[in-house]
């Protein structure tokens, strides 16, 4: 099984991380195939931001589609997800998704933890998109800034075991998500500091899509995930213009 791990952000120290963290729990005969962004922003972390990591996503997708047997859009929030599913045969797991879908098999209710502020909003709507508003007991972030993105979980790994404990105690969650891709591997080295199951968002996206790939489900033909119509399109990457041109065949 080959499973495409597609960072769209421009950060690669991002994606050696989320490597690191799927390495981990894959199967013995998965292999990982890594893309970061070519174009886009640092690290996805507002709207604006996802708007953009969203049309790299699909880019990356268009281009190693064929050679694949699942992707795994490796930013929590899941830019491009739903267009990704439209467009694209093989099944596509957003980070964010997986992680909430696993929580919800190991607890009532979960919450969400990361390491910035300015990430909450989005993460509320990426919540609402699936669905689960009712098993969520809340997004809790750290305030204040931090040195270096691809540094941040050891920079500020206290704080968010410490915010992590808060929550459990103060919101009754029964899970905790540890999100954002730049957290990728730390809930497996301080799961014995947290008194309930810690979530890992690639970990979790990972195992959904060898699940997938396993079960070999039919692309839908009918329905709101079904290909679109070809159309033809300007201005973006061949491979994509081809997908969307239906010329790939």
């Amino acid at each position: 099984m080959r499973l495409l791990i597609a960072n769209p952000n421009t950060t690669a120290a991002v994606t050696d991380r989320l490597m690191t963290a799927a390495a981990a729990v894959k199967a013995p005969d998965t292999a990982l195939v890594a893309m970061t962004a070519p174009r886009g922003v640092p690290y996805i972390a507002t709207r604006a931001d996802a708007v953009v990591g969203a049309a790299v996503a699909l880019e990356m997708l268009a281009e190693a589609h064929q050679d694949v047997d699942a992707a795994v859009v490796a930013a929590f929030g899941d830019p491009g997800l739903g267009g990704a599913r439209e467009l694209f045969d093989i099944p596509v797991v957003g980070m964010a998704e997986a992680a909430m879908l696993t929580a919800c098999m190991l607890g009532r209710s979960f919450a969400i933890v990361t390491f910035s502020g300015g990430l909450v909003p989005w993460y509320h709507e990426c919540l609402d998109w699936n669905g689960l508003r009712g098993r969520c007991a809340g997004i809790f972030a750290l305030q204040g800034a931090f040195t270096s993105l691809a540094d941040v979980q050891e920079e500020k790994e206290a704080a968010l075991v410490d915010l992590a404990n808060r929550v459990v105690t103060d919101h009754m969650a029964d899970v905790v998500i540890l999100a954002g891709a730049p957290l990728s591997g730390l809930a497996q080295t301080v799961r014995a500091r947290v008194p309930v199951p810690l979530v890992d968002g690639i970990q979790a996206a990972v195992k959904q899509a060898e699940a997938l790939a396993a079960l070999r489900p039919a692309k839908a033909t009918t329905g709101t995930f079904r290909r679109p119509a070809a159309k033809t399109c300007t201005g973006i990457s061949e491979s994509l213009r081809q997908r969307f041109e239906h010329r790939d065949r």
